[in-house]
């Protein structure tokens, strides 16, 4: 039988299911240009209105890590495990995390992006560290993961390429909010990247993509079902973003705050909650007895640094980057002190609105190709309930010029909103186990 795009077009124009063969032949077209642009932008326009059903989302997300390598890591003598977070601010979990669960005897080969919108990128932090190559080969890659435990680069050419294909198209065609799609973009990295164990962390509230709970919670149930469909055992867990979460936002400010999280010279309490939370949650699929107690020593050994400094050097970077990290990271030409003009208590925070100040300053993207400086952002950032004065500091801005700074200070003091009393956010909201039930 000749295989037509159309009638897969049609079928699901129509609300009828598609089967995994004629989803696995669409993105196998995708792929090798047997299948048009316009035609996959019909195809997602479709799926748009018409939803998938789990078994349709499980063979799209299949498909697309089926449309490049699988990398195999079964030569190594512990678990591969990895995370992935829907985005938000001061969100550096990823580099706390990683080293950590290495130090527990895991490997974790991190898939990671650069900044979207109002939220920062991985990628776009570790840039900022002189020499660190995000886009090693992948016997760079692969050797960093056996020596160091972890490696945080960029997706290479050769995992899920239909992905980068069909994202481009949806990117173009108003077709990136659909939870079907964005599934199976997220998944088919993951899923190639080989691992044994993921865990989600979807966010929620004022800085998160999903910001309604009920989005963020369907978001969630769905990675969850697709995941374990697909064969990789996943754990989500939803937590808050009405406010940042590192009391950092901006790539060299964020890798600054995690080295000192690691060291122990600093650690943000919502910030460490989330990472042990996480990091537990990873490790128990793995049937780990106490994973919680084993990241907390991984942590206080400095067991947890030593491999985020290993991972570093090996990727190009200095070799004595903990050590020396001020000297290495670059450091804002204007830097200076945002007050407060009232008295009361931080009630709220406007989190977006302060992940896009980060973006004015030029610490992200308002264009895909946009250069980025490294050095600007905030930091010294006070979480809600803080009891403020006028003078009274409420963060710290690192700008390029006076300018762009004095812009920043009147974006972030808009950001938060000073009344008599604060609402309480719990910060970890709901946790989906692996069946994806309640």
């Amino acid at each position: 039988m000749v295989f037509l795009p159309q009638q897969v077009i049609g079928k699901k124009r129509d609300g009828l299911a598609l089967d995994a063969d004629e989803i696995g032949t669409f993105i196998a077209g995708l792929t090798d240009g047997s299948v048009s642009d316009a035609q996959a932008a019909a195809l997602a326009m479709a799926i748009v209105f018409n939803d998938m059903s789990d078994p349709e989302r499980v063979a799209l997300t299949l498909a697309m890590r089926d449309s490049g390598d699988v990398l195999d890591w079964s030569g190594l003598d512990g678990p591969v495990l990895d995370k992935h977070s829907t985005g938000g601010v001061g969100d550096n979990v990823s580099l706390m995390l990683a080293p950590i669960l290495a130090a527990c005897g895991a490997y974790v080969p991190m898939i990671s992006g650069r900044g979207l919108g109002h939220t920062g990128g991985t990628l776009d932090k570790f840039d900022a560290i002189p020499g660190y190559e995000t886009q090693p080969d992948l016997d760079l890659f692969r050797r960093t993961v056996n020596e160091a435990g972890c490696a945080i680069i960029g997706a290479t050419a050769d995992l899920a390429p239909a992905d980068r294909k069909l994202y481009a198209i949806r990117d173009v065609t108003g077709t990136v909010a659909s939870i079907p799609l964005i599934v199976a973009s997220i998944l088919s990295k993951k899923l190639a990247a080989g691992l044994d164990g993921l865990v989600l962390d979807v966010k929620t509230g004022s800085g998160a993509f999903m910001a309604a709970p009920e989005k963020s919670r369907a978001l969630a149930e769905a990675l969850v079902a697709v995941a374990n469909g697909a064969g990789l055992r996943t754990t989500a867990l939803i937590t808050d973003m009405n406010e940042p979460l590192a009391s950092a936002a901006g790539n060299a400010l964020e890798i600054r705050n995690a080295v000192d999280f690691l060291t122990g010279r600093h650690q943000d309490p919502r910030l460490r909650e989330v990472t042990l939370a996480l990091a537990g949650a990873v490790m128990g699929l793995t049937g780990h007895a106490n994973p919680h107690s084993a990241a907390e020593h991984a942590l206080a050994t400095g067991r947890a640094a030593e491999r985020f400094g290993r991972m570093v050097a090996l990727l190009g970077g200095p070799a004595d980057f903990i050590e020396r990290m001020d000297q290495h990271l670059p450091i804002a030409p204007v830097v200076r002190d945002v007050t407060a003009e009232s008295d009361g208590t931080i009630a709220a925070i406007d989190t977006r609105a302060v992940g896009m100040a980060v973006v004015a300053l030029g610490g992200g993207r308002r264009q895909p190709g946009d250069a980025i400086r490294y050095d600007v952002g905030f930091d010294a950032l006070v979480p809600i309930g803080t009891t403020v004065s006028p003078g009274t500091p409420i963060g710290r801005v690192h700008a390029a010029d006076a300018a762009t700074a004095d812009l920043a200070t009147a974006q972030l003091r808009a950001a938060f909103t000073i009344g008599e009393t604060a609402p309480s956010h719990k910060l970890i909201t709901a946790t989906l186990p692996p069946t994806g039930a309640s």
